[in-house]
């Protein structure tokens, strides 16, 4: 990551998600800086409790079929990076803009975010021979890149039969093709294709340390996660349309409404799953995104009311370089020891959070202030305009 001082154009280009909207040259999409900051800030918030034995549910993944608030999180931010693949490329390539020259930056920047990801996996040792490959980084750079090359170099329509194609053909892999020595449908951690899929290509050494026998972030589910992305180009291409804004919106609604209902449909046959990032999954999440988002530009692009989005503005313009150093940031947290070799995050929770909370509030509490900490760092970089890209 590098960080520099850069004019509102060089800003939109950078974090894709500024915008030249047909009725308005000058406008930027804040409604998408304003969700993507929601976003991180509720990947921070789950990620950093005070304690993983003291957590309210729905900041809690679910255990293996169904959903949680906390399983939205991931899907809205693969959302939102095809959303943004829209208002940086559009324009770009309308005005004759070189795509190899797109696709070459899009390639590289795939490659440095997921190199990140082993950096934030690894940290701060690297044992080479046991770093988890796959992670939600990683995953993000994969979609990414996919969807880049897609977006410059096919058309709508081919666009969404591959969306189509995917969402439907992992269905069928998972479904109908069976790992050696399972039956085939079997939908259990470790046990179904994907798992197999991961150890078979990344060895078990290298597969989430929870587990080494399967990966939520793993190969044959960032397929359905490349749809997660795609549904996010349909929903920038229509809000860069030149369609009158509310219109715009009551689209966004009926689209988000429509795929939660098929997700929802389709659950019973290939039931809502984060860890294996099924079909119904991608739809039920994706149908989501587009309701929360239209109410985001609704709310910020359409009525102007924008104090309320303020906070999530600012970890929306540096979405990347607040997860990135906030995830080294907890790392360093319980690496480092006081005492009697008690790692710091520790001693904190149990010496002032403990203090003043029963321990799920406490743990809530501990959360809450890492949020609002990193808050406090990222605003200082809003307020010089320093803007941290990869």
């Amino acid at each position: 990551m590098s960080a520099t001082t850069i004019t509102p154009t060089a800003e939109a280009a950078l974090t894709g998600a500024a915008a030249t909207l047909p009725v308005a040259a000058s406008s930027r999409l804040l409604s998408l800086d304003i969700f993507r900051g929601i976003t991180i800030a509720g990947m921070l918030l789950v990620n950093n409790p005070g304690s993983w034995t003291a957590i309210y549910p729905p900041l809690g993944h679910a255990a293996w079929h169904g959903w949680t608030p906390t399983d939205l999180i991931f899907p809205f931010f693969l959302f939102i990076v095809g959303v943004a693949i829209v208002f940086a490329f559009a324009g770009r390539t309308a005005a004759g803009a070189d795509r190899t020259a797109l696709l070459r930056k899009s390639l590289w920047r795939g490659v440095k975010l997921f190199g990140l990801g082993l950096i934030l996996q690894g940290f701060p040792l690297y044992h080479l021979s046991t770093i988890r490959i796959p992670g939600v980084l990683q995953r993000i750079a994969l979609a990414f890149m996919v969807t880049a090359v897609l977006f410059l170099y096919t058309k709508l329509n081919t666009q969404v039969i591959v969306c189509a194609a995917l969402l439907l053909g992992y269905w069928a892999l998972q479904t109908l093709v069976p790992a050696p020595g399972v039956q085939p449908g079997v939908l259990e951690p470790g046990v179904d294709l994907g798992g197999y899929v991961d150890r078979a290509v990344f060895g078990e050494a290298h597969l989430w340390s929870q587990s080494r026998t399967w990966d939520p972030e793993g190969l044959l589910s960032t397929l359905p996660a490349i749809a997660t992305c795609l549904t996010g180009v349909f929903a920038g291409l229509w809000l860069r349309s030149a369609r009158p804004p509310l219109e715009k919106t009551n689209g966004l609604f009926v689209a988000g409404w429509v795929a939660l209902v098929i997700g929802l449909i389709w659950n019973p046959l290939f039931p809502i799953n984060k860890s294996l990032w099924t079909s119904s999954y991608v739809l039920f999440t994706s149908g989501l995104a587009c309701i929360f988002l239209a109410l985001c530009y609704w709310l910020a692009d359409i009525r102007g009311w924008r104090a309320w989005g303020k906070p999530f503005q600012v970890f929306g313009v540096n979405a990347i370089a607040a997860f990135f150093l906030s995830g080294l940031g907890a790392r360093i947290l319980n690496l480092v020891k006081v005492g009697d070799g008690v790692a710091l995050k520790t001693w904190l929770y149990e010496n002032i959070f403990l203090g003043i909370a029963s321990p799920i509030n406490a743990s809530l509490l501990f959360a809450l202030s890492y949020v609002t900490l990193w808050l406090g760092i990222m605003w200082l970089l809003y307020r010089r305009r320093i803007f941290i890209k990869v």
